[in-house]
């Protein structure tokens, strides 16, 4: 019988490989396991906004939001520290769903304490992150992440638009309509390359129609604030069919 003449020593050399291989992903998923965690606790302290009047979002909301934050951005910086030691590429799609969470809770609760949308490089200084690395292989924040977080942004304002009226909040669909609205029109400057992010995208219209429809029900009703910018109009909350209603138009439609 011939002698083997493959040397056993390129599998051991190849188990070696996979054992590390191992090592490396059983560390990143503690970390990633942790922020998970902490990730549920935030989400689940901003979730509170669909039943807290706005007024007393302070103690309710932002002040253990706050708390919980900074526990995720501490496991983002040691997440970092040893994400950083290996090819980015290689092992992000462990964590990237992760941090499209966290982007998201930071961007809504910048939302719903300044009503503007906070930025990929306000994101970056908020975990203490690079963003968009090319010319390096280390941890990063990625504009997918950032846009995928943003529409589930947009979702939750969604959502939120119609919970604000059962509380009594009548200039937050307003303020919700203008921003997704915003939103949307800057998705629509952009060439995506993402499938997911594009399908995701081409969703934002629905989110606008649905907010669009709480603001008309509310001028049906003569409860907009009577100051308002001229996007929320009742005929444009409509779907924008027919000429602008006049000023006269809109007391008359807020008396009746």
């Amino acid at each position: 019988m011939a002698a083997s003449n493959i040397d056993p020593a390129i599998f051991e050399q190849l188990q070696a490989k996979i054992d590390e291989e191992g090592r490396i992903k059983d560390e990143l998923k503690d970390i990633i396991q942790q922020l998970e965690k902490q990730g549920r606790v935030t989400q689940s302290i901003l979730s509170r906004i669909h039943n807290t009047p706005t007024g007393q979002l302070g103690p309710a909301v932002f002040q253990p939001c706050e708390r919980s934050i900074l526990t995720q951005i501490h496991l983002v910086k040691v997440l970092s520290d040893i994400a950083s030691k290996h090819p980015f590429y290689k092992w992000n799609n462990l964590w990237t769903r992760e941090m499209q969470n966290l982007i998201f809770c930071l961007q809504l609760r910048h939302w719903l304490a300044h009503q503007e949308l906070e930025t990929i490089e306000q994101v970056g200084n908020e975990l203490g992150v690079p963003i968009n690395v090319k010319d390096r292989d280390i941890f990063h924040l990625t504009i997918e992440e950032y846009l995928l977080a943003l529409t589930n942004t947009i979702d939750e304002l969604t959502r939120l638009a119609p919970n604000a009226v059962t509380l009594g909040d009548f200039s937050r669909p307003l303020q919700i309509s203008k921003f997704i609205k915003d939103i949307h029109a800057g998705f629509q400057l952009l060439n995506l390359k993402n499938d997911t992010l594009r399908r995701r995208s081409d969703g934002i219209k629905y989110a606008v129609k649905k907010v669009e429809d709480v603001v008309y029900d509310l001028s049906l009703r003569g409860l907009l604030p009577k100051q308002r910018s001229s996007d929320d109009t009742p005929a444009e909350a409509k779907g924008g069919a027919g000429a602008p209603a006049s000023d006269m138009d809109s007391d008359v439609f807020l008396e009746g």
